[in-house]
């Protein structure tokens, strides 16, 4: 009797200390996340705030000007973000698993790379912002807002090289845990902005100049201190100064960041052909404008997802480069599962608030009955971007952005938008039945992505990884050997 009593206590202990040392992995590997999350977050917020308080600041400039600033960013800034923002999460990859496998000299060889090939990028995006106004009306926009527009894609020219020396350097820091840099100058830059804003186009009167100039100094700020804190000192294991080594093996980077910019544009681009395909129903107006307040509010939630992206990306190949495969999966399973429940919490409230959100937007009574008949909509998104996101942080540090990119091409592009279209034009279900079957591709893309993740054999990552990292710092090694002897 006393023998089975001993025996159940250390099973009992044993359960309790099992428990225990589950409870505690879960604390640290959220305590990792977190560091590179929060900041991620909150930097995130920070720069969708600097185009909203832009816009807010412009449309007391006049109607005119906040139609062209409006298209401009929404059509013209969009394209290219995603184009560069894509190419540079190739350098997560490399960075991440660099600094997982104690390579920290590959990593600024990696940043001067990825700057080389994004800068020559960036040119060659170049025609679209000094052809806007052509463009435009090509594509049967009002020549007077186009002719503004073509004003505003002009000033915006040193907000899209601003883009390459942010994404770049954010995604240096974060692979090194070292962003909360990055968070006290998002902070700082946005208190600059609604500063500059209000002095150069209330007090001041400069117009789209003076609303533009604010812009650029507000995301050049967070650039100038991101680019100190590297190059000054902050970093020296991992910044060792510029090298010529950075011209050598480019073909692999461009290979990578090509397909991770397919892969992040295809994601950032799916929502712009949400709204163009609205505006072809009856009452567009309306449609439009319910769209747009709870896109807006999906926006400023997925900036939580993309967070949370960062960390997964940042959190995998760390481990990948160490050569920890049970790792990466935990951090896998810790960084789905949190979002997955802010996710829920806001889904519940989405869809119990319904037309009350379009209050804070609008006074009209018929766009707050349209929003509130999309909220369920709206509700459901917010929960599949509290997945779906973070499954693309995993690709981005596992390095499989090839992959992805024809899963989305699939999901989104061959099942979503022609789904979609039945359902809103030959259903008549209009802008739900668009949405609805964009969401249906958005669903098909977050599970073909979870059974991919389940399926991988992440010892064989591991390899893989390694490969990647060994064979690269081997070149920095040969060269460094043949420059000394010379």
């Amino acid at each position: 009797m006393e023998g089975e009593q001993e025996q159940r206590l250390l099973i009992k202990d044993q359960t309790s200390e099992e428990e225990s040392s589950l409870v505690t992995r879960v604390w640290n590997e959220s305590k990792l996340m977190w560091i590179v999350a929060g900041p991620a977050i909150f930097t995130r917020f920070s720069t969708f705030g600097i185009n909203v308080i832009s816009q807010a600041f412009v449309g007391h400039i006049g109607p005119r000007e906040l139609a062209a600033f409006a298209l401009v960013f929404t059509v013209l800034i969009r394209f290219a973000n995603g184009i560069l923002l894509g190419m540079a999460s190739a350098l997560s990859t490399l960075c991440g698993q660099a600094f997982g496998a104690k390579e920290y000299s590959m990593m600024g060889v990696y940043l001067q790379r990825s700057w080389i090939v994004l800068f020559s990028t960036a040119v060659c995006l170049l025609p679209l912002f000094f052809f806007t106004d052509p463009i435009l009306r090509l594509l049967g926009q009002d020549g007077n807002i186009a002719q503004v527009a073509e004003t505003i894609s002009l000033w915006s020219i040193p907000i899209l090289f601003a883009f390459i020396v942010s994404f770049t350097t954010q995604m240096f820091l974060q692979a090194q845990s070292k962003n909360v840099i990055i968070a006290f100058l998002a902070a700082i830059s946005i208190a600059i902005h609604v500063l500059l804003s209000w002095l150069f186009t209330i007090q001041f009167k400069f117009g789209i100049a003076g609303a533009m100039i604010s812009t650029i100094v507000a995301f050049w700020v967070t650039n100038i201190g991101q680019l100190i804190f590297i190059t000054c000192g902050w970093c020296p294991d991992t910044w060792s100064g510029f090298s010529f080594l950075a011209f050598k093996d480019l073909w692999p980077v461009v290979k990578l960041s090509l397909s991770s910019g397919v892969m992040l544009c295809l994601e950032l681009w799916y929502s712009t052909i949400l709204v163009l395909l609205t505006g072809n129903f009856k009452n567009a107006e309306v449609q439009i404008d319910a769209l747009s307040i709870c896109l807006n509010i999906a926006g400023w939630e997925m900036m939580i997802s993309l967070g949370f992206m960062a960390a997964a990306s940042v959190r995998v190949a760390n481990e990948l480069g160490k050569g920890s495969s049970k790792a990466a999966k935990f951090s896998i399973l810790v960084s789905v599962l949190t979002s997955l429940v802010i996710g829920f919490v806001l889904f519940l409230f989405f869809l119990f608030l319904r037309e009350k959100l379009a209050y804070v937007f609008t006074t009209s009574e018929e766009v707050a009955d349209a929003v509130g008949d999309l909220s369920p909509l709206l509700a459901v998104a917010i929960l599949l971007n509290s997945v779906q996101p973070v499954l693309s942080g995993v690709a981005i540090g596992a390095g499989w952005q090839s992959i992805v990119a024809y899963v989305n091409i699939g999901c989104y592009y061959v099942i979503g938008i022609p789904v979609g279209l039945v359902l809103g034009k030959v259903l008549h279900l209009e802008v739900k039945g668009i949405w609805i079957g964009m969401l249906f591709g958005t669903f098909i893309q977050t599970v073909v992505l979870t059974i991919i993740t389940y399926k991988t054999n992440w010892d064989d990552q591991v390899i893989k990884a390694r490969n990647r990292v060994s064979k690269w710092s081997k070149v920095n090694t040969d060269h460094e050997r043949i420059t000394s002897n010379n």
